[in-house]
């Protein structure tokens, strides 16, 4: 099962990781300014991460593949990190929807 992890950046904001059995992150959330609204976006995670149609899948302008997670609303709740193929970001989705449903929350900041 997959884990959320809650950090604060330098600059303050909130953010959260999803991140694999094997520890590492596939799927990494935007700055939020306040701690609620990170859990919040974890919480769309969950609830969308299992629907394709909610899944962008992007080339970079340096050729390499990534895809964002978006909410009904249209809004990007988490970016993948870059991949080399189209078939390892496809692994990554994959994996989000796997992990992201019923992942737990580790909360680093208190």
């Amino acid at each position: 099962m997959g884990k959320y992890v809650i950090t604060k950046r330098a600059n303050g904001e909130f953010q959260f990781n999803l991140k694999a059995d094997n520890g590492q992150v596939i799927l990494a959330s935007e700055g939020y300014s306040a701690k609620s609204s990170c859990e919040n976006g974890i919480e769309s995670v969950k609830k969308n991460s299992t629907d394709d149609a909610r899944y962008e899948k992007k080339t970079s302008s340096n050729g390499k593949y990534f895809f964002s997670l978006k909410a009904t609303n249209g809004q990007i709740i988490g970016s993948s990190e870059m991949y080399e193929s189209q078939s390892g970001r496809d692994n990554g989705i994959e994996s989000v929807k796997k992990n992201g449903p019923d992942g737990t929350v580790d909360d680093q900041t208190v």
